[in-house]
């Protein structure tokens, strides 16, 4: 076999002399995390590129290529669909509807009072029950949402944060009053508490006793609901916030090893607890770049647990992750067009090695989805999964020298920035400092200028523009509140309020001792105690947080 000749070679006579013809295009050629790649990547660009440390095999240290080593041959990813609005009958409704249509996991979006830890009959709860997910107030609520659903072989995805142990121990409880075993029931609840004070900001607490909060979760979990991922990292959403790609990677990897470390600090056993956290990461536009963060969160993941934290067992150092395509790239524009992006970023994902994915329906920017919108999302998996052929081996991109050469650099900005945020103290001290916000605004801003500019290009927004293009939307009924309050108030007088009472203050005195709170949050949820209830016990005992003013 000859030898090519070298790269600088063919950009001095070949790619230069093409420019004289055909000048670049007046567009960023850098990606959304402002790597800038060459023209070419040839052998050269990975020079010393070592197949076994950098690769490997799938299933197999450092799971660069996936976590399992059949992968998609043997069991797809899980379509998990995003559902929520309204009432609780409601949403059981959708969820029945999206099993029919070959959904094979649940995921729940709830209100906006349930994510602030409100009653829907609550003041602060006016005009927004059901409104931007399902309204959960008491374990009656959670009991109607998953009725006829069979919690034993479906597996829920529950989008809560800062109540995240009051809605589990709700979820927990509705199963077991049907005869369900804890040691069957398998699913996800968010629970990251640290990307709220990043990004979301759906906080109650201080962030000391939030994440206290978290790690109660992990030391509990693994002993009563062992197939329970208890926490999933999440990315997607300081990604929403404005990131880059390699800040989601960084920020949301830094996270999860916060966690280990408070937990290590509580004297558990990382080999116990490690196998249930689970990751979420966002599906952006920039494809490659996609595919690289996916291939380098788990290449980082793998090395930290094994290599920083003396992990034993390779389950630990598996990153087992679920996607969402970009909610943040949906345009109100030209809605329909938002269909194409979705099968672009899901593709990504997918040759990304994702564990579980939901795709965003075409319609999000505008509303929660239609019926019709929600299948069409679905189906763009399906698609992608039984047509496209790119389930038939394992990471088909791998040994493609620029996404090789785009995976070890989104490694190493990453580690840099973990380097860095290490050396502040860690991550709650980064927040204290306001780190964190301050970098996703300035990256969210060097965005904004690119467009502003015309140097990224977003079809229907600022280039090929349209007008009057309109689609049905989600509406959601105000009939939802009153049906709300009357079961709130019927939840109330018909409970056993001495039990009821009883549970709270166990609750409230684990909390002030510093004990686990879940067994005491199973016991309210039991006791029919609602969320408000139980958020009061602990907002009386942590405070609420506020976030500092930045100056």
């Amino acid at each position: 076999m000859s030898t090519p000749r070298p790269k600088h070679a063919w950009m001095r006579e070949t790619y230069a002399k093409s420019l004289e013809k055909m000048p670049e295009r007046k567009v960023t050629h850098t990606t959304l995390s402002g790597i800038a790649p060459d023209p070419l990547y040839t052998p050269e660009d990975l020079e010393g590129f070592n197949y076994q440390e950098k690769l490997g095999y799938p299933g197999e240290y450092p799971y660069t290529r996936g976590v399992y080593g059949s992968m998609y041959r043997s069991r797809l990813w899980t379509m998990r669909m995003f559902a929520g609005f309204g009432s609780a009958e409601q949403t059981n409704e959708r969820f029945k509807k999206l099993l029919a249509a070959g959904q094979t996991g649940l995921s729940t979006a709830f209100d906006l009072p349930t994510l602030m830890g409100y009653d829907s009959d609550h003041p602060l709860a006016k005009g927004e029950v059901g409104k931007c997910g399902v309204a959960v107030s008491s374990l009656a609520d959670m009991e109607i949402l998953f009725e006829g659903i069979n919690l034993e072989q479906v597996t829920t995805s529950m989008t809560i944060n800062s109540p995240a142990n009051a809605l589990w121990a709700m979820y927990l409880a509705a199963g077991q009053k049907r005869g369900y075993d804890w040691k069957k029931m398998g699913g996800t609840i968010q629970n990251d508490i640290l990307k709220e004070f990043i990004a979301q900001k759906e906080f109650i607490f201080p962030p000391e006793p939030s994440v206290k909060l978290v790690i109660d979760t992990f030391e509990w979990g693994p002993k009563h609901v062992p197939k329970w991922n208890f926490v999933s990292v999440s990315g997607y959403h300081i990604r929403e916030a404005g990131s880059t790609a390699v800040q989601e990677l960084a920020f949301t990897l830094a996270d999860g090893l916060e966690y280990i470390e408070w937990a290590l600090k509580r004297g558990l056993d990382i080999d116990e607890f490690a196998p249930r956290i689970s990751f979420f990461f966002n599906a952006h536009n920039d494809f490659f770049e996609e595919i690289a963060k996916f291939r380098a969160a788990r290449r980082i993941w793998a090395r930290e647990l094994r290599e920083r934290y003396g992990a034993q067992n390779p389950q630990s150092w598996m990153l087992r992750t679920h996607a969402q395509t970009a909610g943040v790239s949906l345009t109100a524009q030209q809605p329909l067009i938002n269909i194409s992006r979705v099968a672009i970023q899901a593709l990504a994902a997918v040759l990304g090695g994702t564990n579980s994915l939901h795709t965003d329906a075409y319609d999000e920017a505008l509303a929660l989805p239609t019926e019709d919108s929600a299948k069409i999302a679905l189906r763009t998996q399906q698609i992608i999964a039984y047509e496209s052929g790119v389930t038939h081996t394992a990471d088909p991109l791998a040994g493609s020298y620029y996404v090789e050469w785009l995976t070890d650099q989104m490694e190493a900005q990453a580690m840099q920035i973990i380097s860095d945020i290490r050396r502040m103290g860690g991550v709650v001290r980064a927040i204290e400092e306001g780190y964190f916000l301050r970098e996703i605004a300035e990256a969210s801003y060097r965005y904004q200028q690119e467009l502003e500019r015309g140097e990224r290009i977003v079809v229907g927004v600022n280039a090929f523009q349209e007008e009057g293009v309109q689609v049905p939307i989600q509406l959601i009924d105000p009939e939802v509140e009153r049906v709300q309050d009357a079961r709130l108030a019927q939840v109330r007088r018909e409970r056993d309020p001495v039990a009821a009472a009883a549970a709270l203050e166990g609750l409230r005195q684990a909390a002030k001792e510093g004990r686990n709170t879940m067994p005491h949050f199973v016991e309210c949820a039991l006791a029919y105690c609602t969320l408000g209830e139980m958020m009061d016990e602990l907002r009386a005992v942590y405070g609420v947080y506020e976030e500092p003013v930045l100056v």
